[in-house]
């Protein structure tokens, strides 16, 4: 056994077989072999960077304690926009940095805005929380959606597509979906002029 196995766990040393001698099973078992060190690194640096909030000690039956760490959330959500170009938005508490992934202590939660002629529709996926916990804060061309309990913590600032007449906008929770309905200032005139058919 070289050296270099020594630095695998021993599952990983048992799955060799005798084709990793011929050099391009060698190769790929080589491969495989630095993305598993890759991805150890990786873990140790994320879990370094981790707020002690999401790091949590349990203990085993046999008296050992074990760190567990979470919850982790992300995600992300495409559509095609009205440009056809595709929309990509992300959601949850990993976010990317020039230091690699950091974790917030804040998700961000699943946000769609649907533009019609006359308002603009904001739905925000807020699973786990009560309405009563929910925090909105308007301005004409933005809206602030926060959530700050023990368990859930949640925020977003939605940039909008259009100013909005902020203390006409309504709003309602059901089901851990919060929708907020905000009116245009003006209405959008559609493009083009209406042809009568005779």
């Amino acid at each position: 056994m070289s050296s270099d196995d020594e630095n695998y766990p021993e599952w990983s040393r048992r799955r060799r077989f005798p084709l990793d001698k011929d050099p391009f099973f060698g190769d790929i078992d080589r491969i495989f072999r630095e993305m598993e060190k890759r991805m150890e690194e990786e873990f140790r640096e994320f879990t370094q960077k981790v707020p002690k909030d999401y790091i949590k000690e349990r203990k085993l039956p046999d008296g050992s304690t074990v760190k567990e760490f979470g919850p982790f959330v992300y995600g992300y959500s495409m559509k095609i926009g009205p440009d056809g170009k595709p929309e990509i938005r992300e959601f949850g508490n990993i976010k990317k940095s020039l230091k690699g992934p950091e974790v917030k202590e804040e998700r961000e939660p699943l946000v769609d805005v649907v533009e019609t002629d006359s308002e603009i529709r904001v739905v925000v996926e807020l699973p786990g929380v009560e309405k009563t916990d929910i925090k909105l804060h308007g301005t004409e061309d933005s809206l602030e959606i926060s959530v700050d309990t023990p368990q859930y913590k949640y925020y977003k600032e939605v940039t909008l597509p259009a100013k909005v007449k902020v203390k006409e906008a309504k709003s309602s929770y059901k089901n851990g979906v919060l929708e907020v309905i905000l009116p245009r200032t003006e209405a959008k005139k559609p493009k083009g002029e209406q042809i009568d058919i005779n």
